[in-house]
């Protein structure tokens, strides 16, 4: 069994299409995305027609949820306010079909594995898909995001950071971002999206289990061509945030 995770992909179908074409001679038994599929990039619909021919289960990210019904609000900086206007941009590209199919997102969903162990697969944690489980979340958080839950291997996305983590019995990791994968850089409040998706595969038997994080380059000359020609918001301002992997 070799399952492959995804997750925020963000609007940008060249990157989804890289992540797709690398597992594609993986003999990879299900994709599973862990949402915000459709927000912040240039191919909100594009990404989405992919993903329903794919036919994969897909979790509610926070994204996911707030395109549904955006709220817009005041933001702290301009960042973060060009942001909240490309996601306006990216509702209003929706068609009723491509809302009813990010309705159907699940919440979370349990993927049996093999010996009766269970992935449990969520956005944020099992209680939020707000809620950032990192490296260095303190393990009283994540006994309280875990209180309850079913699970043997627990994979989330939102914080479009790879991870990797023991807690208890647990498995806990994190695929990163297929779209908007994130370079933190010093002074850590400046962010470059370096052009490479990001993904996970597990792969269980009846001996061992192994998750690998991976990441792939794809076409940014190609992406930014997408961004300057879809009709979004500050195309070139965000396009000048990108750089090649």
């Amino acid at each position: 069994m070799r399952l492959a995770l995804i997750s925020d992909i963000h609007g940008n179908n060249v990157a989804l299409e890289a992540v797709l074409t690398a597992i594609s001679t993986q003999k990879i038994t299900q994709v599973i995305c862990l949402g915000d599929v459709a927000s912040t990039g240039p191919q909100p619909c594009e990404v989405i027609k992919r993903l329903r021919e794919i036919g994969c289960p897909v979790v509610m990210g926070n994204m996911d949820a707030w395109l549904l019904q955006p709220e817009p609000k005041e933001q702290p900086d301009l960042r973060r306010q060009r942001w909240q206007e490309i996601d306006l941009w990216c509702a209003g590209q929706l068609s009723s079909t491509d809302r009813a199919y990010l309705r159907a997102f699940q919440p979370g969903i349990e993927y049996p594995l093999l010996d009766e162990k269970v992935l449990l697969c969520y956005h944020g944690s099992p209680r939020s898909s707000n809620e950032r489980i990192l490296p260095t979340t303190a393990e009283e958080e994540l006994e309280q995001a875990f209180a309850g839950t079913r699970g043997d291997l627990m994979v989330g996305g939102h914080t479009h950071v790879q991870m990797f983590r023991r807690f208890k019995d647990l498995l806990v990791f994190n695929p990163g971002s297929v779209g908007l994968a994130m370079d933190r850089v010093s002074p850590m409040s400046d962010i470059r999206q370096p052009a490479f998706a990001e993904y996970a595969i597990v792969e269980c038997d009846r001996t061992s289990l192994q998750v690998e994080l991976h990441r792939v380059a794809f076409d940014l000359q190609a992406f930014i061509q997408v961004m300057n020609a879809s009709g979004m918001p500050h195309a070139a301002w965000w396009a000048s945030h990108w750089k090649e992997a």
